[in-house]
C-alpha cells in the first residue's frame, strides 16, 4: 500500500470536483479539478526533465497558485519539494544547491541568467522558470509534457520535502520531513481547527516555509475548503476580503497592524471564525486588545520547521494569551533538565521536547546534529526554554540559543555576524534581537571598530546588500568599544540586550 501524501489530497480533490479550489484577486481561479490536472501534467514535465522518485526539486519562485500545483506534482511523481526564501541571494542558493543536489532548480523568469550560472557552479543538471501569471518555462513544458496520471508509491518515511532551517554555526540544516510527517499534521489540525469544506482561507504567507506552505495549503487540501490567495499582507485588502473569508493565518506583525486599524471592529470580522498566529510570540496585550476589538480570540500555536505544528490554544475553551496552549493530538512534550533531559515539574523553566508523528527524521547530510538534537527515545530538542503553568498550558519563555525572530522569520546572529566580520574596519561584531512594536524582534548588530577605523552604521548596512536576505538585515548598528564577555571568553549578549532594549520603543 502506498503512503504518498498526494493519494489523499488526490481523493479529496475528485470530491470537490468544480469547487474552488485557490483563487486570486484578479480573477484567478483554480477548482480542485483543474488543480488534480495541472498537477499531472507539472509531473509529467518534471519526469521528462529527469526528475526520478527521491530527487530534490529547489524552488524559489514568487507565490503563486502554480507553485503549489508544482509541491503538489512533486508529491505526485515522488520528487522531493525543497522550497526557498524568495529573499535569498546568489551566494545563499549555491550553498543550497551545492549542499541538496537538486534535480531541477526552479526559479523566477527574471532570476535566469543568474540561477544559470549558480546551478552550473553547483552541479545542478536543470534550471527551469515560473512566473506569477502561470508563466514562465515549466509551465509551458507543462503544456506539451505527457500528463503523469498515476500517483508514484511512496512509504510512510519516504521523503516529501526538505525545508532549511539555519544553524548558529552559520550553516544551513535541511530538515527532512517525510509523507507521515506532514500528512499526520494536516489530519491533526484539521481536527482540532474545525477546517470544513465551507472554509476560505485569507492566505496572506509566504509560502516557503512550514507556515504558509504545510499549515495553510495542507489543511485546506486535507479539509477541501477554499484559499484565496494574496502575495503579501494588505491591511486594506484584508478588511475587504474578511467578509468573504472565514479564516486568517498570520504571524504577529499582522495582528499588530491590524489592532492599530480603526477599521477592525465586530462587524468587519462578523464572517471570520478563527484568527491563527504562530512563528513568533504575540503578545499578550496584542492577544487582549484584538479580543476587545472584535470578540475573537486569536489562537496562537507553537510548530517548528523540523516538527511543523506541536502544540495549540484550543478552539473551543479559554485560548490563553501569552501561551502556546497544549499539545496537540497525537503529540507528547516534555519540559526537562537542559544537561540530563530530565523531565521537570509544572512551573519549573527547562528544555521543551517534542515527540509524535510530525517529527522529522533528521538533518540531510548531518548525522551528529541529527543525533544531537533527535534523541534515542525518537523526543526532539527544540532548543526553546519553556514552563507549564498550573492549567497546563505551555510558555515560551526564551531561546537556548541566540535565535532572533523577526517577522516570523528566523535570523541565526553568527550567520550575519561573519558577514559583518569581513568588513574592512571591523575587529568583531554581535547580532541579537530586540523587542521591535512591528516586527517582534529587530536585528541589531553591535560592533567593534578597528582601532583607528572610522566605519560608520550606513557602511554596515550597505556592505550587507545583496550578501543576505532583507529580513536578516540589521535595523539599527551600533558600536561599542568592547564586547561584554563571561570568564570563559563568551559573549553576554543577555547585557547587549539590557543595554539597548529600548531601541525600538
Amino acid at each position: 500500500m502506498s503512503h504518498n501524501l498526494f493519494e489523499t489530497f488526490a481523493a479529496r480533490m475528485r470530491d470537490r470536483g468544480t469547487a474552488d479550489f485557490i483563487t486570486t484577486r484578479d480573477g484567478r481561479r483554480y477548482a480542485y479539478r483543474d488543480a488534480l490536472e495541472v498537477s499531472a501534467r507539472l509531473a509529467g514535465a518534471l519526469v521528462a526533465l529527469g526528475v526520478s522518485p527521491g530527487d530534490r526539486v529547489a524552488v524559489q519562485v514568487d507565490k503563486s497558485p502554480e507553485a503549489i500545483l508544482l509541491y503538489l506534482a512533486c508529491l505526485r511523481m515522488g520528487g522531493v519539494y525543497l522550497p526557498l526564501n524568495t529573499g535569498y541571494t546568489a551566494d545563499e542558493i549555491r550553498y543550497f544547491l551545492g549542499d541538496a543536489e537538486p534535480a531541477l532548480f526552479v526559479c523566477r523568469p527574471a532570476a535566469l541568467e543568474e540561477a544559470r550560472k549558480v546551478a552550473g557552479e553547483s552541479g545542478c543538471p536543470a534550471v527551469e522558470t515560473l512566473g506569477v501569471d502561470a508563466d514562465g518555462s515549466l509551465m509551458a513544458r507543462a503544456e506539451r509534457a505527457e500528463p503523469f496520471t498515476g500517483i508514484e508509491p511512496r512509504a510512510h518515511d519516504d521523503l516529501a520535502a526538505i525545508l532549511y532551517t539555519s544553524g548558529t554555526t552559520g550553516r544551513s540544516k535541511g530538515a527532512m520531513l517525510t509523507h507521515r510527517n506532514l500528512g499526520s499534521n494536516a489530519a491533526t489540525l484539521k481536527q482540532a481547527w474545525r477546517f470544513s469544506a465551507e472554509d476560505r482561507l485569507i492566505h496572506a504567507l509566504p509560502i516557503f516555509h512550514t507556515h504558509g506552505l504545510f499549515v495553510g495549503c495542507n489543511v485546506t487540501l486535507m479539509a477541501g475548503s477554499s484559499m484565496l490567495f494574496l502575495p503579501k499582507f494588505d491591511a486594506d485588502v484584508i478588511f475587504e476580503e474578511m467578509p468573504r473569508g472565514t479564516v486568517l493565518m498570520g504571524v504577529p506583525t499582522f495582528y499588530t497592524r491590524l489592532v492599530q486599524d480603526a477599521r477592525l471592529t465586530p462587524e468587519a470580522t462578523a464572517n471570520m471564525r478563527l484568527f491563527v498566529s504562530g512563528s513568533a510570540p504575540l503578545t499578550a496585550e496584542t492577544h487582549q486588545a484584538f479580543a476587545q476589538k472584535t470578540g475573537h480570540a486569536i489562537l496562537e500555536r507553537y510548530g517548528m520547521t523540523e516538527t511543523n505544528m506541536n502544540l495549540s490554544n484550543p478552539y473551543d475553551g479559554e485560548r490563553r494569551a501569552g501561551t502556546v496552549g497544549k499539545p496537540l493530538p497525537g503529540v507528547e512534550y516534555r519540559i526537562t533538565d537542559r544537561e540530563t533531559h530530565a523531565p521537570l515539574p509544572p512551573g519549573e523553566i527547562g528544555m521543551l521536547e517534542i515527540r509524535g508523528p510530525n517529527v522529522f527524521i533528521g538533518y540531510w547530510r548531518m548525522p551528529e546534529k541529527t543525533r544531537e538534537e533527535l534523541l534515542d527515545d525518537g523526543f526532539f530538542v527544540t532548543g526553546d526554554l519553556a514552563m507549564t503553568d498550573e492549567q497546563g498550558y505551555v510558555h515560551i519563555v526564551g531561546r537556548d540559543k541566540d535565535l532572533v525572530i523577526s517577522g516570523g522569520y528566523n535570523v541565526y546572529p553568527k550567520e550575519v555576524e561573519q558577514v559583518i566580520d569581513e568588513l574592512e574596519g571591523v575587529m568583531e561584531s554581535a547580532v541579537i534581537g530586540l523587542p521591535h512594536p512591528d516586527f517582534g524582534e529587530g536585528v541589531t548588530a553591535v560592533v567593534v571598530r578597528q582601532p583607528g577605523a572610522a566605519l560608520e552604521e550606513q557602511q554596515v548596512l550597505d556592505h550587507l546588500e545583496g550578501r543576505l536576505a532583507k529580513y536578516k538585515q540589521p535595523k539599527r548598528v551600533f558600536f561599542a568599544d568592547s564586547l561584554p564577555r563571561n570568564t570563559m571568553g563568551k559573549v553576554q549578549k543577555n547585557e547587549l540586550r539590557k543595554r539597548y532594549q529600548d531601541t525600538y520603543r
